[in-house]
């Protein structure tokens, strides 16, 4: 996508010598900074620390991690090493362990010389194929962007919680594709961006990635999307998913479900974007069985911004001394979900909708 008429994609080669270069999301939206990946424990940092973020773009993150760490140690220890060092990183997003589990699996079987060069290539091969299943599930949803349009709306509204655009995935994104594609072709379309607490993912990402796109766009408190819905002032919502549960249950950023709960009372459609590698086949209850990341209670108590005088800085927003509870995730039942939208088309929240997509992995229980 483009910064300031500039084509980016969120990690890429630094060069010949086969560093990796990603753009620091901890920094946005107040400045725009590259850190250069050079070893596993860098790629390590890059995601937990959340440099990084998203399902896709940290199972692309974790595939060079693979290459960084086998490009330092070829042996069978330095590949059993590096994959301990990335899978520890965050447990909830299944692109994590798709893509580790797929570059162990190749890379496993060859010599320690032929390695570096494969692994190399296999993450080069992860990232295009992210750009492409990212810009399908766009055309998809457009159809259903241009479906409101069609039924006679000025400006079709879409509500969105967090950050699924570009800065989750390698380019185009998820939730935020269809609206893209939907700009980009001329349907007037307006986003409302719920800010997205703790992390402010929205307000700092998504907002900022639209404005960089010229996609008119409001920033809402989280609180707020209920009351819009009342009022017949969303038209349709779209989120991502971190982990799509084979029958349809899908973990997205804290909030999500109650979104999904305010679409169902007031009859707006929700609808949920991921790529195929994001359904993790071997869970078939999304409650019960998705692992819930619970992560530094500062990041609630705390928050990022600029003041007045231009200043970055860290403050405090709690009573001093309060604990604060940092849950990640939540689960949205397939029962509140309108439909998936996947690089394959639409389909039901369901085994059976998920599995009329993708047959060959349907019932294989491999992720």
């Amino acid at each position: 996508m483009l910064v300031d008429g500039r084509h980016y994609r969120t990690i890429w080669p630094a060069g010949g010598g086969g560093d990796v270069d990603i753009i620091d999301q901890t920094l946005l939206p107040h400045e725009l900074a590259t850190v250069r990946l050079k070893s596993v424990a860098d790629a390590a940092r890059a995601i937990a620390d959340m440099l990084v973020r998203g399902a896709p773009l940290i199972g692309a993150t974790a595939a060079y991690g693979m290459c960084l760490g086998v490009r330092a140690d070829a042996s069978d220890d330095g590949l059993r090493s590096a994959y301990d060092a990335l899978i520890r990183t965050r447990p909830t997003a299944v692109n994590l362990r798709w893509a580790l589990d797929g570059m162990r699996d190749l890379l496993a079987p060859l010599s320690p010389g032929e390695r570096a060069e494969a692994a190399y290539a296999r993450a080069a091969e992860i990232c295009d194929q992210d750009v492409e299943m990212c810009s399908a599930i766009g055309d998809h949803g457009l159809g259903l962007i241009r479906a409101a349009w069609d039924e006679g709306r000025e400006t079709v509204n879409v509500l969105t919680h967090c950050n699924a655009g570009w800065l989750a995935t390698v380019d185009w994104g998820t939730a935020l594709a269809p609206v893209y594609k939907a700009h980009d072709a001329g349907i007037p379309v307006h986003v409302w961006v719920d800010e997205t607490r703790p992390r402010n993912q929205g307000s700092g990402l998504t907002a900022w990635e639209l404005g960089q796109h010229g996609v008119p766009h409001t920033i809402i408190v989280d609180s707020a999307g209920g009351h819009l819905m009342q009022h017949g002032r969303v038209d349709l919502c779209i989120t991502g998913t971190d982990r799509t549960a084979a029958s349809g249950d899908v973990c997205n950023k804290i909030g999500t479900y109650l979104k999904a709960l305010a679409a169902h009372d007031n009859g707006v459609p929700f609808y949920v974007a991921l790529p195929g590698p994001t359904i993790d086949w071997t869970i078939s209850d999304g409650l019960g069985e998705i692992p819930i990341e619970e992560r530094d209670g500062a990041e609630v108590t705390e928050i990022r911004g600029r003041t007045a005088s231009g200043e970055v800085t860290v403050v405090s927003i709690a009573a001093p001394g309060s604990p604060a509870a940092n849950y990640a995730f939540d689960v949205t039942p397939a029962r509140l979900i309108t439909g998936l939208i996947t690089e394959r088309g639409i389909a039901e929240a369901s085994a059976e909708g998920l599995a009329g997509l993708y047959p060959e992995r349907a019932g294989s229980g491999n992720a």
